[in-house]
This record gives C-alpha cells, structure tokens and sequence, in this order.
C-alpha cells in the first residue's frame, strides 16, 4: 500500500481517514436514509451517500480494486444480500492525487437502480457556487470508530458540527487548502476520525461536504484539527457529467 505524508495528515490509498463519529448518538431509523455503506469483500471501510437511483459519492481516497455499496440499512449486521447489496462502477475524479491534492471525491454508479422506499431515500446537492457560511450547524454520520484505537460500529451514528470560517481553518492547517469545507474536529469534541471517509456532511438539508481527512491516522482525541471535507459545490459540472455515464460493466 502506497503512503504519502502531509503535513500532520497521514494518508493511504485506502479508507484510512474518514467520518467515524465521535461524540455523537445513533441515527434514528427515519433519519439519514441516504447513506451508503462502501465495503471491499463485503466490510465496511467507507461511507458514501445516494444522490439519485443510480449514483453513490464518496471520497476518491477510499478507491480500491473491488467494492460494493450497501443501501437501505442502518444496521450493518442486518443487510439483504440480494436486495441491500449493489455492485458498482467506479468514476474517481481524474485530477485527484491524494488527499493532501485535493479533489477527494468519486462517484459510484450503481449496477442496478435503487428502489426508494420507506428506509431508502436521496439527497440533494448544493448549487453550483452555492457558499457555505461559517458557524452553520451540521451533522454527520458513519459507522466507523468512536474512540481512539477502537472499531467499526454496527449502527449507523451521527453528530452535529458547526462549519469554521475557511480562514481560520487554513491557518490553524498551516497552509492553504482548496475547494474545501471545514467542520467539527477544533477546539470542540466533536468530529470524524479514522476509519468512515466519504460520509456527507448535511447542512440545511443538502450534503455540501465529502469527509476528507483530520489529524493524523487513527488518532481521534479532540480539540485537535479542523476536519476537512470537499466541498461539493465545486465539483458540479463534473459531477452532472458523470450522471449522465449509463454502461455499467462489473471490473
């Protein structure tokens, strides 16, 4: 596996970074239906969210050679092979490096529609130059660790973070940091840590971030750093384009 080093952020190709939720409760059955499980060989490692009955996004850096998408289910213990389960073609954006780079996010067409239901449902998307103010109040959600040197949870979990002025984030990440959102992870015990990239960040009802990547692997003691997520709106018209792909071949 390929390792890179940016500034304090330890990075892998794979979903080593990402929204496992600290500080936060389980989801409520009809809350977050939207939200996707991205598994290799059938566990967890990601989480990703349904824009339409066709698309999944999540963030690029949880690419891996073979992967499938679990929908419809809060509870990761209790999923329907035959109808939970959908085999995916992957689109990553094509300027993406590693997180450090930017452009963290990647499409996941579904192999077959998603049937919205009662415990199925999509979200919508911001619009293109669509600005996310500081100190709004969002939330989360992923099944990933909920303290440091733990594991992945069964239960689908959320918390509420508020937005931080880009500024401020920038300069407590010393450096600059493009086309993204921050949130939760900063002077607050609140956040995302290793373990569930991908998961949306929802303000106001839209999911407006990819989460990206915070401090350091495996590390989720907060105050620390601010979380990082790429921020959607940026991304549209490549986003539309990639709506529009409709072959789906199964590598």
């Amino acid at each position: 596996m390929r390792t890179s080093v940016v500034v304090m952020v330890q990075v892998t190709t794979g979903c080593t970074l990402g929204s496992e939720i600290m500080n936060g409760k389980k989801a409520q059955k009809k809350s977050f239906l939207y939200v996707a499980s991205v598994q290799i060989d059938g566990k967890h490692v990601c989480g990703g969210f349904l824009v339409n009955k066709e698309f999944v996004v999540t963030a690029a850096h949880c690419d891996n050679a073979k992967m499938s998408v679990v929908l419809g289910t809060h509870n990761l213990k209790r999923v329907n092979e035959k109808t939970m389960r959908y085999d995916v073609v992957k689109y990553k954006h094509p300027s993406f490096v590693n997180v450090s780079s930017g452009n963290d996010i990647m499409l996941l067409k579904l192999c077959r529609k998603a049937t919205l239901s009662k415990t199925m449902k999509t979200i919508k998307l911001p619009s293109q130059g669509e600005i996310v103010k500081p100190h709004i109040k969002c939330t989360v959600a992923g099944w990933g660790f909920i303290k440091t040197g733990g594991q992945n949870v069964d239960d689908l979990r959320v918390v509420d973070v508020s937005t931080i002025d880009l500024k401020v984030c920038q300069r407590a990440w010393k450096r600059l940091l493009a086309n993204i959102i921050c949130a939760g992870g900063y002077k607050t015990k609140k956040g995302f840590c290793q373990g569930d990239s991908g998961g949306p960040l929802v303000c106001n009802g839209k999911a407006v971030g990819i989460a990206s990547f915070n401090n350091k692997v495996k590390k989720c003691d907060y105050p620390d750093l601010p979380n990082v997520y790429t921020e959607i709106s940026k991304f549209l018209p490549w986003i539309k384009k990639i709506l529009k792909k409709k072959a789906c071949k199964v590598y």
